[in-house]
């Protein structure tokens, strides 16, 4: 299919709309636009799903009369007297609110000939509990006219664990016990998801099999240690229990007798339990015994199964379940394809998820919530613009917004593609004084956080929120990460001023934010004073917080900071770990202090810690130090008897011990080692190249090093000067060129190593003393253009004229100034390509900047006299006035003076 290009946003133009202030800083071609769509997926357009009826229509508020709902739920008492039992508990389950359950339940009690019902008391005990009015649903039980039964329990049990308090719940089966009511089979599965929903599945398999064996314990889920606030809501509870009259009883006697669940909802928990604790194969058990027992599946058993099933990763059966649903005439619901859609994400199956989306129009149904998050998530996730773009168009038709939880996932989607300003014309349709959530407005923040995008995320943080929403730390933690990432380590400051201004304290997690942030930016002093901050707002920093201040400090061997911060630490109770003296080890052997750095290492195994490979390591740099080759050979061994041997940077400190003492046996015993396990790296190249160079060995030398250049680990400047001191050894001109044109080409720099090779190089009789002198005093004297010169020198004498070229091309480019050094090396390198004409020009510019000649210039203008043809096509382009007569006499009187030594005479006869 053609590519489509990307679409403007929904309800607006590509750019931040009219009247739509743009987010501060926007830096819309910061990152490079998304490539087009290999096909553009055609999303379905559905119709809005039907108006709810009386719902969508409020009555007019200047109606004197009650609507007929109205009415419905408050008949009069002589209605209320010709309904049945059953009308009365319906008419008990559709109250609105508690105060009318209970008030309704009132005057049912007052009709004449009213009988007490426990269903009754099951609806307004669940009203009371959701409502959470304790002190009514506890004058509700202690009134009761009948003893709790099933239906109460259950009611009050269901209502408990949906509020949080599952705990309470339980404590119910106790009292259940004490009065020896056994659970019937809707009580027994309102516990047993209640255990689920903890998390407890043993027990809930337990209760589960000892309610089918007709057994009613207790004992196994501990509800002794259940502990309830004694002016908690469940406190009645316990003195009911402990009343003298079930103390008297001595615990009532429980006709016990096997049972099957007949309800398909108790085999719907049970198959989402043995999905939860991982056992498929019992799940699928209990579907198959469903028929047997006269129970037929429903939508949402097999809902259940297709997303146990699908979640565990078995694609395959969640699909012939949803097949076998079909086939079985349960007609699937919007939730089932939300399912299905969920298990294909799972697996980033953006087809399969689409496969399902669109199914749900074609079978009648609408999308909701969910079914548009779910696909919004995996278009997002994709980057598939235009077709997100589509179905928000989509849910808007609808009459719907945009989720809570999709507006941080689109956001992200257009932040990674650097689309700035359609986030920005988004944000400012679907957030902007929208009662968004806290958590995810925090998240919005972070996806310009993580991107380097501090202002952007500096707007968004300081947007106006909907009614009642202010930024919670939540938000400001996120901020402070953003300015952390960025470097803008200025505005934390007043971050922080703002949190105070706004009454917000800094939490836990703020403090190490920014003590984190301090530490790696690399400002320990401040870092340290949050530190202390922190433990006055009444947090205990943890080994962790303390370990990026150390390593801060320890990073600039700052060494009595560093003490100072231990000794804090061990004094407020926290235990130092071995990422701290691992800390403290390395710092003490980089500065060369063994004897400390061996005391760290001896409080670590006091503490019952063994020193790990990292540590040794660090004890073996700090006696490479003093070249105390034995007691670092046999902390090397000690690594050998441990899991993974010693690693690269260890066998690195001891090739580099050992070359240090010339010790080449040892030093190759652990060279071939290290290559023999595809170990070594350029350092350990670099290590033994310069070892055999030391010791007089160039051939092994040359050897090692032209096996670095071959290995791909030239990496740094360092092992670079390795292979080129080989080089220079064997007096291999090109071949050190080549290596810096490599090293300019992989942007590392020459360093001032470099550079001296190259001066022994060219004084190794490839150009006069003259030049190497003029350019030596150029480097020395720190010109501006000198490094490039240099190079551009080292080229043109190697015969690389192209990359020579390159460089003189860059420093004679209009508006740079450069030095007599570096006119003469773009001069010689003109002359030595047969850009005579151009070599000319440049003398001239060179005379009209009041350069005046010196002996280099002479001894260029002497290799421009030599070509051949050069007479003529300078008298024919009137350069020079010279006849050609003149011209080569002159020329070889240039040459004679200067290999005479006679410069001045030549500087003389150049002026002429």
């Amino acid at each position: 299919m053609t590519p489509v290009p990307h679409c403007p946003p929904v309800g607006g133009a590509a750019g931040t709309g009219a009247g739509a202030p743009p987010i501060a800083g926007a830096h819309s071609g910061a990152l490079s636009p998304p490539p087009p769509s290999a096909s553009r997926i055609h999303l379905p357009r559905l119709s809005p799903p039907p108006s709810l009826s009386s719902s969508s229509t409020p009555a007019s508020s200047t109606s004197p009369f009650p609507s007929p709902a109205a009415s419905a739920l408050h008949p009069s008492d002589e209605a209320l007297s010709s309904m049945s039992p059953r009308e009365h508990t319906s008419l008990l389950s559709r109250q609105r609110c508690w105060r009318s359950a209970r008030d309704l339940f009132d005057r049912l009690r007052a009709l004449p000939g009213y009988a007490p019902n426990p269903i009754h008391y099951a609806v307004v005990l669940r009203h009371l509990a959701r409502a959470r009015r304790w002190a009514e649903l506890r004058r509700v039980w202690v009134g009761m006219e009948l003893p709790p039964s099933n239906p109460a329990y259950a009611a009050l049990a269901d209502a408990l664990a949906k509020a949080g308090l599952a705990r309470g719940a339980l404590l119910l089966l106790r009292h259940m016990r004490a009065r020896g009511v056994a659970p019937d089979e809707v009580s027994m599965n309102t516990f047993v998801r209640a255990l689920k929903d903890q998390g407890r599945y043993a027990d809930a398999f337990a209760l589960f099999r000892n309610w089918c064996d007709g057994r009613f314990e207790v004992d196994f889920l501990d509800l002794d240690s259940i502990t309830i606030d004694p002016d908690g809501p469940m406190q009645f509870l316990l003195a009911d229990i402990c009343h003298d009259k079930f103390a008297a009883a001595g615990g009532p006697v429980i006709d016990e007798c096997p049972r099957k669940p007949n309800l398909v909802a108790t085999y719907n928990t049970m198959i989402d339990l043995f999905g939860k604790a991982g056992r498929l194969k019992d799940a699928l058990d209990m579907l198959l015994d469903m028929p047997s027992q006269g129970v037929m599946p429903d939508t949402y058993t097999f809902n259940t199964l297709i997303n146990i099933f699908g979640l565990s990763g078995n694609m395959a059966q969640a699909e012939a379940l949803f097949a076998n649903m079909v086939v079985r005439g349960i007609n699937p619901d919007t939730k089932t394809y939300n399912v299905m859609m969920t298990v294909f994400a799972s697996i980033g199956d953006l087809d399969g998820v689409l496969k399902y989306y669109r199914q749900i129009g074609k079978a009648g149904l609408h999308m909701d919530a969910v079914s548009y998050r779910i696909v919004l998530q995996a278009l997002c996730e994709r980057k598939m613009v235009c077709e997100a773009e589509d179905v928000i168009e989509g849910i808007l038709n609808s009459g719907g917004s945009v989720h809570e939880q999709s507006l941080p996932v689109v956001m992200k989607m257009y932040v990674n593609l650097g689309l700035l300003d359609e986030a920005n014309t988004f944000f400012e349709k679907h957030c902007r004084g929208k009662r968004v959530s806290s958590k995810n407005f925090a998240a919005i923040i972070d996806a310009f956080a993580v991107m380097g995008l501090w202002e952007e995320a500096e707007h968004i943080f300081f947007s106006r929120r909907g009614d009642g929403y202010k930024s919670d730390i939540m938000e400001y933690n996120v901020m402070a990460k953003a300015y952390g990432l960025a470097k803008q380590y200025d505005r934390v400051s007043s971050l922080l001023d703002s949190m105070e201004e706004s009454g917000v304290s800094p939490d836990e997690c703020t403090y190490n934010s920014l003590i984190q942030m301090f530490s790696v930016g690399g400002f320990p002093q401040r870092a340290k004073k949050l530190l202390g901050k922190m433990k006055d707002a009444g947090f205990q920093p943890k080994c962790e917080t303390y370990s990026a201040v150390i390593r801060s400090y320890s990073r600039h061997c700052l060494v009595p900071e560093v003490i100072d911060l231990f000794n804090e630490m061990k004094s407020s109770g926290v235990e130092p770990n071995i990422v701290i003296y691992g800390l403290l080890i390395d710092m003490f052997a980089e500065t060369g202090n063994i004897k400390e750095a061996l005391h760290c290492c001896n409080l670590l195994e006091e503490s019952g810690i063994s020193p790990n490979l990292v540590i040794l390591t660090s004890l073996i740099k700090a006696y490479s130090k003093y070249n105390r080759w034995k007691e670092a050979q046999d902390l090397y061994s000690r690594m050998k008897n441990m899991d993974g041997g010693p690693d690269t940077i260890a066998s690195n400190a001891m090739l580099n011990l050992y070359g240090n003492l010339g010790m080449v046996t040892e030093a190759k015993e652990i060279f071939d080692s290290l290559r023999r396990n595809s170990n070594a790296d350029s350092v350990s190249y670099t290590t033994m190249a310069c070892l055999y160079k030391g010791m007089g060995l160039l051939s092994e030398s040359i050897k090692v090093a032209c096996e670095l250049q071959k290995s791909g680990l030239l990496s740094d400047c360092v092992s670079y000067n390795a292979v080129m001191a080989c080089y220079l050894a064997k007096g291999n001109l090109r071949g050190c060129a080549e290596l810096v044109q490599e090293m300019v080409a992989a942007n590392i720099p020459p360093d001032a190593s470099t550079f001296g090779m190259i001066f022994s190089l060219l004084q190794n009789g490839h150009v006069s003393a003259a030049e190497v002198l003029q350019l030596e005093s150029a480097y020395n004297d720190g010109k501006s253009s000198a490094k490039q010169a240099i190079v551009a020198f080292l080229f043109s004498i190697a015969g690389m004229h192209a990359a020579a070229l390159e460089i003189c091309e860059q420093l004679l480019r209009p508006g740079w100034t450069i030095d007599a050094c570096a006119y003469n090396v773009c001069f010689k390198v003109y002359a030595s390509c047969g850009k005579v004409e151009k070599a000319f020009s440049l003398f001239m510019r060179m005379n009209d900047l009041g350069l005046k000649p010196d002996t280099v210039t002479c001894i260029h203008l002497a290799t421009c006299y030599g070509k051949p043809g050069v007479s003529e096509g300078l008298r024919t382009n009137g350069l020079l006035e010279y006849r050609t007569d003149e011209l080569v006499p002159s020329h070889n009187a240039l040459v004679a003076y200067i290999e005479t030594g006679r410069n001045n005479v030549a500087l003389q006869l150049v002026k002429k």
